[in-house]
Formats: C-alpha cells, sequence, structure tokens
C-alpha cells in the first residue's frame, strides 16, 4: 500500500488520543490503511517506559503521564506540531531505525526549506540545530505495527523544558522554529511535513 491518511485532529487532549492509537493499532487489520494524526495537546509532561524519575526536576502544576513509548521525559503543549505514525512496519518492511530515520530526515528536509541546517544524533533521537533540540521521536511498537510519532518545537512556551532533562539528558538546550525564522503559518509547515515525511516512507498519495 502506497496511500496513507491524514488526519488534521487539532487541539485534543493527550489521554483520549493516547488511547485511541492503541485501540485502532489493537484493531487493524491486513487491509487497514496507514494513517498520520497530525495534533496539538494542552501542557503536559510524559514519560516513556524506560523514564527515570530524576529527570523529572520540577513538573509543578503540569500533569505527568507514564505511556508506553520507547524513551524518556518529554514535554508537549500549545504551539507544538505532533504528527503519530500509525503504520505497518511489517507491510511496509520497514524496520523501527528505518522509521526513526525517516521522522528525523523529514524535519530535516523541512527545515533546509527555510535554510536552516539541522542533524540528527545516534545516541539521543531527535532533531538538533546548533545542539539544540528542535524536534523529538518517540515509538512504540505492537505486532509490528507503530503509534506515537514525532513532535516538532513551533511557536511555544519553552519554559517548561527547564523543570525536566529534556530527553534523559542534563542541561539539554531547547529551541524551536519561530525562534530561528519568522514563522510561518502553521498550515503550510502541517503540509510541508507530510510531503517530506510520505516521500521519506514512500506514499504516494493520501486518501480521505
Amino acid at each position: 500500500m502506497r496511500e496513507i491518511i491524514v488526519r488534521q485532529l487539532g487541539s485534543v487532549p493527550y489521554e483520549p488520543t493516547w488511547r485511541q492509537m492503541q485501540e485502532f493499532t489493537e484493531e487493524r487489520t491486513e487491509s487497514t490503511v496507514d494513517e498520520f494524526w497530525i495534533v496539538e495537546h494542552p501542557p503536559l509532561f510524559t514519560l516513556g517506559r524506560a523514564a527515570k524519575e530524576e529527570h523529572l526536576l520540577a513538573p509543578g502544576d503540569i500533569p505527568v503521564v507514564q505511556i508506553d513509548r520507547g524513551g524518556q521525559v518529554t514535554y508537549h503543549g500549545p504551539g507544538q506540531l505532533i504528527l503519530y505514525t500509525m503504520i505497518d512496519l511489517q507491510r511496509r518492511n520497514l524496520g523501527v531505525r528505518a522509521l526513526v530515520t525517516a521522522l528525523e530526515q523529514s524535519i530535516i528536509q523541512l527545515l533546509k526549506t527555510y535554510n536552516i541546517d539541522a542533524t540528527a544524533r545516534k545516541d539521543a533521537p531527535g532533531v538538533y540545530v546548533d545542539g539544540a533540540k528542535i524536534a523529538a521521536v518517540g515509538l512504540r511498537i505492537r505486532r509490528g505495527k507503530s503509534f506515537h510519532g514525532l513532535s516538532f518545537n513551533l511557536k511555544m512556551d519553552l519554559e517548561p523544558f527547564s523543570r525536566i532533562n529534556p530527553c534523559g539528558y542534563e542541561g539539554l538546550a531547547v529551541t524551536q522554529l519561530s525562534n530561528l525564522i519568522k514563522m510561518p503559518e502553521r498550515k503550510v509547515v502541517q503540509n510541508l511535513l507530510v510531503q517530506q515525511l510520505m516521500q521519506q516512507l514512500g506514499y504516494t498519495h493520501q486518501v480521505e
């Protein structure tokens, strides 16, 4: 299958969306079309399966949710672009490392269109600009199917990142697109991200 359904879900609470990802993954069949879900969440910290409490420094009044993706602690909030990848990896003949690389490269190539040089790191998945993290990647694979995905900082309050060791790295700097260029419309960035990720993963067209 070279088709992908792209769902623009808007600003939605985290936990119901997470449960919907789990349900979608459990109930999908061999003929289920893969999907991207584009969302934004209210402020919260999420702890991956390997997360250590010591990396949660001072959450204050921001909720903390323990979830089933890989990785450590990260922050989600308004002004962040989140893309969830509901992909049948077995059908796509795609390994987990290849999916992580595709997610990273989609952001790197998107940033290149704005003349921003970005890189990935083998020791810490995500995308970095001058050493500061601009996008995070976290996945869960169940029965050869992926869910969760990437978060891309567009124009948000970055202060909550100071309350954690982002992705388990003490003192890791965090940045966002609006700090680097005049901020484009969110929809323009969303469309670019979808196009780049479709290209990275070999999807040829969107379906409704």
